[in-house]
């Protein structure tokens, strides 16, 4: 199978995004209303995060999903105290007693499946397992847990499917992020090498390793060969938390990898990657990044929710990633949006 050349979308498919991770909405508004009457709870003050978190009986990170699309949604925002309180809306619509109370409304999908899912993962801090909550993962790879990423067939349907995506924002983020001059690409975790392939194709003398698990990269090949780069795209097996990270590449990707895990692992893989890189070579996160503030934008505060119910991680902000990268060394420049909600930002390890 021989693939047309790669080129931009003409038409911005942002909007379906939008619209297709829409039900995230619905089911945190609904749980932070029925389940856990966010509202209730803070019509008596504001609270600190941690003690809203807490009296919620929630872990960081699901506190830190469902406060943030709370705050986009225009219902919580911050006091000059950095406390947790309701806005004027919250107030006057969610508040129980409240004449002009809506809650009861929203109530009504209560016990709907998305919901009482969306609750369950909120509880237990657990994502959606391949097999059962306790041992497995559907989207993600990690020694010790379940994975449909190393089945063939699981891995290759997903594999296509994360592709539908990739091949609009490849093309883009090669043109606004240049490789010029480097010689070799390291693309971890890089699925079916699309990204890696739009770079090859722009720079006829760039290399690339798609690094990833096996049975993945057999989708990778494919696609090397479709777009006739196959002599330049090397697919090696590895795991990004515990085999040696390919050295001496002048830029090293992470496209939709970090948003994946927690903030323990982003530091792993962050500090491990800065380690292999060259010095004066660049180290490009490209992903959704939410405001430092955790309060928007809402379409990636409704993205941080789908990442977490399925993966370990969730959305970040541009400086939770840039604290990561400064900590590894690294000097972190400007994000440069892509498409869809993406941006790339790209970080230096300067020579001594």
């Amino acid at each position: 199978m021989t693939h047309p050349p790669m080129v931009s979308p003409m038409l911005d498919p942002t909007s379906i995004f939008e619209v297709f991770r829409g039900n995230h909405g619905t089911e945190l508004l609904t749980a932070a209303v029925a389940h856990f009457r966010v509202f209730e709870r803070l019509a008596r003050g504001p609270m600190a995060f941690d003690e809203l978190r807490r009296d919620l009986g929630l872990a960081e990170r699901p506190a830190v999903v469902l406060i943030t699309a709370l705050r986009a949604f225009g219902l919580l925002a911050d006091d000059e105290e950095g406390r947790v309180g309701l806005t004027e809306l919250a107030r006057d619509h969610l508040t129980p007693g409240a004449y002009f109370d809506v809650g009861g409304y929203v109530g009504l999908a209560s016990e709907s499946p998305g919901v009482v899912e969306m609750v369950q993962r909120l509880r237990t801090n657990r994502p959606a397992g391949s097999s059962n909550d306790e041992d497995g993962a559907a989207f993600i790879y990690k020694e010790g847990i379940e994975s449909a990423m190393e089945s063939e067939a699981s891995a290759r349907s997903l594999t296509m499917a994360l592709a539908g995506r990739a091949k609009n924002v490849a093309p883009v983020l090669a043109e606004k992020c240049p490789l010029d001059g480097a010689r070799l690409l390291l693309d971890v975790a890089g699925g079916t090498g699309i990204y890696s392939i739009a770079w090859l194709l722009r720079h006829p003398d760039l290399r690339a390793i798609v690094w990833d698990r096996p049975e993945v990269l057999k989708v990778a090949v494919e696609m090397a060969e479709a777009y006739g780069v196959a002599d330049r795209l090397e697919a090696r097996a590895g795991d990004m938390f515990k085999d040696p990270v390919p050295e001496g590449a002048d830029a090293i990707l992470l496209s939709n990898v970090l948003h994946d895990w927690d903030i323990a692992d982003c530091w792993v893989i962050v500090s491990r990657c800065a380690a292999a890189l060259r010095p004066g070579g660049r180290l490009l996160v490209h992903d959704v990044f939410l405001n430092d503030a955790l309060d928007g934008p809402l379409p990636v505060a409704l993205y941080s929710a789908s990442l977490f119910r399925l993966t370990e991680g969730r959305a970040y902000s541009a400086r939770e990633y840039r604290a990561w990268l400064k900590d590894a060394g690294l000097v972190p420049g400007e994000i440069i949006p892509t498409l869809i909600h993406c941006g790339v930002l790209p970080a230096v390890k300067v020579t001594d």
